[in-house]
C-alpha cells in the first residue's frame, strides 16, 4: 500500500462530495451508444453523462458547498463529512437543473469522510454502484460534480493509481481523515467538486472525489492528482448511516487511545506519538499502554506523528494482532503486542 500524506481536502470554502447503491439506477449500453451514428467513443461519453449526471447535486450549506450523489430513490443522498460538517442550513439542488431542495443531516462518519443527508419528496434518480475492487489501472473514468459552483461540471481522465491511503487535514468542524484504499485519478477535482461522482464508462458510481494532493511549492493543490472514496467503503457506512445515524461496524481497526504528537526538543523534529489518555477496556489497555508512554512504530513501521499511525492503522482490521514499540516515561522500549479492536463510530 502506498500512503499519501501531503493532501488538501477539495471543497469550496472548505467543503464537499457523493454516492448511492440502487438496483433501479440506468446501466449505460455500450453497444447502443456505438450504434447511434457518428464516433462510437464521443456517443459512449455522452450517453454515460445523460445516464448519470441527473443523480449528481449540488449541496449548498452556511458553510460553503459541495457536490452529492443520490444514494436510493427515499432521498437519502452520500457527500463527504467535511461538506456538512458545522452546518446549520442544507440546500440540495440537481446539478442538471431545478429547484432547491431542502436536506436534513442523517449521519456523518468523519474517519471515513462520508455523510448522509436527506431530501424529502424527491424523485431525484438514484445512481448505479459498481464494484470499485474491479478497478484497473488506466481505466478511464469521469468526474461529475459541481466545481468552483459551476453546477452539472464533467472532467475526464484515468484511474491512475489504486490502494492509496490518504490524509486529511483538520478543516473547521471536520477533524481530518484517513481513507484506505484510495482511487487516485487524472480527472480533475477542484473545490466544489469533491464529494461528486466518479464513474465509468459503464455508468458506474465507482468512488466519490473527495480530496486532492497539495503541491508544497506552489502552495496548492496539485494539478492531476485527485482521490475518490472507493464505492467498497460508500457501500458499507452509507446504509449503516441511513439506519441508525451512525456506524456501528466501521471495519476500522483501533487502539483506544488518546494521542499527541512528540517532538525531539533537540531537533524540533516529530518523534512519536505521546499517549494522553487509554480508554478502559480498549485494546491498548488491555496490552498494557499507559498514559505518558510513546509509540514510535507498528508493526515496524514508524509513527512519528499521529498521521502517521493513523495511516498505519488503517490498512489493518480490528482483530489483528500488531506489534508496538513503545517508549516508557523512564526513556525505556519495549515491545507490546497488541489485539486491535474497533474505531467507534457513535
Amino acid at each position: 500500500m502506498t500512503t499519501v500524506v501531503v493532501v488538501v481536502v477539495a471543497g469550496a470554502a472548505g467543503l464537499v462530495v457523493g454516492c448511492s447503491s440502487s438496483g433501479t439506477a440506468k446501466k449505460v449500453n455500450a453497444t447502443a451508444a456505438a450504434s447511434a451514428g457518428g464516433d462510437p467513443v464521443q456517443a459512449l461519453y455522452e450517453q454515460v453523462v445523460r445516464t448519470v449526471l441527473p443523480s449528481v447535486v449540488q449541496i449548498v450549506t452556511d458553510q460553503g458547498e459541495g457536490s452529492g450523489v443520490v444514494y436510493d430513490g427515499k432521498g437519502d443522498i452520500v457527500t463527504n463529512a467535511h461538506v456538512v460538517a458545522g452546518a446549520k442550513t442544507l440546500e440540495v439542488t440537481p446539478a442538471s437543473g431545478g429547484n432547491a431542495l431542502k436536506g436534513t443531516l442523517v449521519g456523518a462518519f468523519a474517519a471515513d469522510d462520508l455523510a448522509v443527508i436527506k431530501v424529502e419528496g424527491s424523485k431525484l434518480p438514484p445512481a448505479n454502484f459498481g464494484d470499485s475492487s474491479r478497478l484497473q489501472v488506466g481505466q478511464i473514468v469521469m468526474a461529475m460534480g459541481n466545481p468552483l459552483g459551476l453546477n452539472g461540471s464533467v472532467t475526464q481522465g484515468i484511474v491512475s493509481a489504486l490502494g492509496r491511503t490518504v490524509t486529511t487535514k483538520r478543516e473547521g468542524s471536520f477533524p481530518g481523515a484517513t481513507i484506505a484504499d484510495s482511487i487516485q485519478t487524472s480527472a480533475a477535482i477542484n473545490p466544489g467538486n469533491s464529494g461528486g461522482a466518479l464513474v465509468t464508462l459503464r455508468g458506474e458510481v465507482i468512488g466519490i472525489p473527495s480530496s486532492s494532493a497539495g503541491d508544497p511549492q506552489l502552495g496548492g493543490a496539485a494539478v492531476g492528482i485527485g482521490f475518490a472514496i472507493p464505492s467498497a467503503t460508500v457501500k458499507s457506512i452509507a446504509p449503516q448511516l441511513i439506519k441508525n445515524g451512525k456506524v456501528n461496524n466501521s471495519g476500522r481497526a483501533a487502539l483506544g487511545i488518546t494521542v499527541r504528537t512528540t517532538v525531539d526538543l533537540n531537533t524540533g523534529q516529530p518523534n512519536g506519538v505521546g499517549v494522553v489518555a487509554v480508554a478502559a477496556g480498549g485494546a491498548a489497555d488491555k496490552a498494557g499502554i499507559k498514559a505518558g508512554d510513546v509509540i514510535v512504530s507498528v508493526n515496524g513501521t514508524k509513527t512519528p506523528t499521529q498521521s502517521a499511525l493513523a495511516e498505519t492503522l488503517a490498512n489493518l482490521k480490528p482483530g489483528d494482532n500488531a506489534k508496538l514499540a513503545v517508549q516508557m516515561p523512564d526513556g525505556t522500549t519495549k515491545t507490546v503486542s497488541v489485539t486491535l479492536g474497533q474505531l467507534p463510530g457513535g
